[in-house]
């Protein structure tokens, strides 16, 4: 794995973590200046990236692109990058279009992570998950100190071009003139995970009912929110009106802990797969499961093998079994715990894993267990890219409304995932699922990034794609239709999607697996976010994946 440089201090061994505040940058390394973080006025003085991290060449491709859950975040971003926005500009845009119009999965009341790659420069790795209050106790509700808008703050002050103004107009003004409710929402809005959350919000359920698809949902206190943010900068939300109106309304979140708010800025986890080097989430997040996973199933030999067939869905269950026991027993947030990366990104040790099907002491997850979060891929013409999932955690997270965004319940992973590595304290993150990923070439180049809702679906998600693009030499439409599928904890059903032929199943029923089909409206195996480099020709691929309503626009 390659350490990135402005990590680096002398005997270091490690990568040190660098915690951004909404206050300034506080590193943890001896030498390197501090840097203050103000709320971005004015892109007159282009703000430096860290040194040495994800370095754009200008002029590098032909083509720019962004892939996103819905078509209205998608033109979000697409608009930056068409005014002169880099891949980060257009990220920021297109999270926050898209939690407007995904209102039950990602936004202001959440957090998320972002890989950051260039062609030159090492990788970079942003935490703006959510975190545990001051006084180390989770509210009933799960809540925990939202970190999306100091994310998205900090990703400008560090990558940004345009004025963080204009990065939010797209979003508010879908939120206030607002838009048609598509078939995907329509359904989100009718499954009785919503029935809490908004029926009785008048915008969502005019008069009682709720709003059905081709209706048009407007929300005006989240626009408003939108236009302080635009206005006043990515602190208020930390430390001015929209932060007194947080404290005051949400149990367990209060005004000192959302001033002393963190994002984490590290390392993303590496790991060598086929030809390529795979970069993914840092811990808490699964990222060093994912590697493991994924070379556990090469040393398998499942490059050699068909492609969705029972040998192969068998065989990547069985190295998807470890990687969710490396989730449930090594993970845990950094900073408080240490964590086995190199170990568990080790080629040559995974290699040597003898695979099983007898459960691994996980806790086994039903069909409801949350398929959550959005994925957000972004490339400009300099060749800088974004990989970046963002949740509020469950549909609606905690379901509780504060000035027109609904709140997280992020921490209720403490209790899912209760392992010694993973218990709550005073500003610490949880163990969980969202892994936003990049693919690079042999020169160290962003290839492909990647992501995908999905809640505990999202490893074995993102390996089906990667194992059949980039070892069974099918194209990245072809991986992202094939049969997605999960293996239970207890190492005995295998929970499919219902493309997965009868043959396949009686195979995988003569191996021993138990069989269970997910119903389609549960939309459990996500909906992978994909964009593709081409450096020689200096175009983009991108591919919409059916199961949700993501989009994707390639743009000179």
């Amino acid at each position: 794995m390659r350490t990135p440089l402005h990590v680096l201090t002398a005997g270091t061994t490690a990568a040190a973590l660098i915690a951004v505040t909404s206050c300034g940058i506080v590193e943890e390394e001896p030498s390197g200046p501090e840097v203050t973080a103000s709320a971005p006025e004015s892109a007159s003085a282009s703000p430096e990236p860290p040194e040495n991290a994800a370095t754009p060449v200008e002029d590098l491709l032909e083509q720019q692109g962004v892939s996103a859950g819905h078509p209205l975040a998608v033109a979000a971003g697409e608009q930056i990058l068409a005014e002169g926005g880099n891949a980060v500009d257009a990220a920021i845009a297109t999270a926050f279009a898209i939690s407007v119009v995904e209102p039950y999965a990602s936004g202001i009341g959440g957090g998320g992570s972002v890989i950051i790659a260039g062609p030159e420069g090492e990788p970079i790795f942003y935490d703006y998950r959510e975190v545990v209050n001051n006084d180390g106790e989770i509210p009933d509700s799960g809540a925990g100190v939202p970190g999306f808008v100091a994310g998205m703050g900090q990703l400008h002050e560090d990558y940004g071009t345009m004025e963080w103004s204009e990065l939010l107009a797209p979003a508010q003004e879908l939120a206030d003139d607002g838009f048609e409710v598509s078939e995907f929402l329509g359904v989100r809005m009718s499954q009785p995970d919503a029935a809490a959350a908004i029926s009785d919000l008048e915008h969502y359920a005019p008069g009682g009912e709720i709003l059905q698809a081709g209706e048009t949902l407007v929300q005006e206190d989240l626009a408003q929110t939108l236009q302080t943010l635009s206005q006043n900068g990515w602190q208020d939300f930390y430390t001015g009106g929209l932060a007194e109106s947080l404290a005051s309304a949400a149990e367990g979140i209060d005004a000192e802990s959302l001033a002393d708010y963190e994002v984490v800025r590290t390392s993303p986890v590496a790991g060598e797969f086929g030809e390529f080097e795979v970069v993914s989430a840092a811990p808490g997040l699964p990222g060093p499961a994912l590697i493991q996973m994924l070379q556990i199933a090469e040393a398998q030999g499942v490059a050699q093998m068909e492609p969705d067939s029972a040998e192969y869905i068998d065989t990547l269950s069985r190295a998807w079994l470890e990687a969710e026991s490396t989730v449930y027993n090594d993970l845990g947030d950094p900073a408080f715990v240490d964590v086995p990366v190199d170990r568990l990104t080790d080629r040559e040790a995974n290699a040597q894993i003898e695979l099983s099907a007898q459960a691994l002491g996980a806790p086994s997850a039903a069909a409801e267990d949350a398929p959550n979060t959005t994925h957000i891929s972004v490339v400009d013409s300099d060749g800088l890219t974004v990989s970046m999932t963002n949740t509020i955690m469950f549909f609606w997270g905690s379901g509780e409304m504060v000035d027109g965004y609904f709140l997280n319940n992020h921490l209720s992973r403490f209790e899912a995932i209760d392992t010694p590595a993973n218990q709550p304290e005073p500003g610490r993150r949880t163990v969980t699922w969202s892994t936003p990923t990049m693919v690079l070439d042999g020169e160290g180049q962003p290839l492909l990034a990647i992501g995908s809702p999905g809640g505990h679906q999202i490893l074995n998600i993102l390996s089906t794609v990667l194992v059949q693009w980039g070892l069974q030499g099918a194209t990245l439409e072809e991986a992202i239709e094939a049969p997605r599928f999960r293996a239970a904890s207890d190492g005995e059903t295998l929970y499919l999607e219902d493309t997965v032929s009868e043959e396949v199943i009686s195979e995988l029923e003569d191996m021993g697996w138990q069989t269970e089909i997910w119903p389609v409206e549960q939309a459990s195996f996500g909906s992978v976010q994909p964009v593709l480099i081409d450096y020689e020709t200096g175009q983009l691929h991108s591919t919409d994946d059916p199961r949700r309503e993501g989009a994707h626009a390639v743009i000179p």
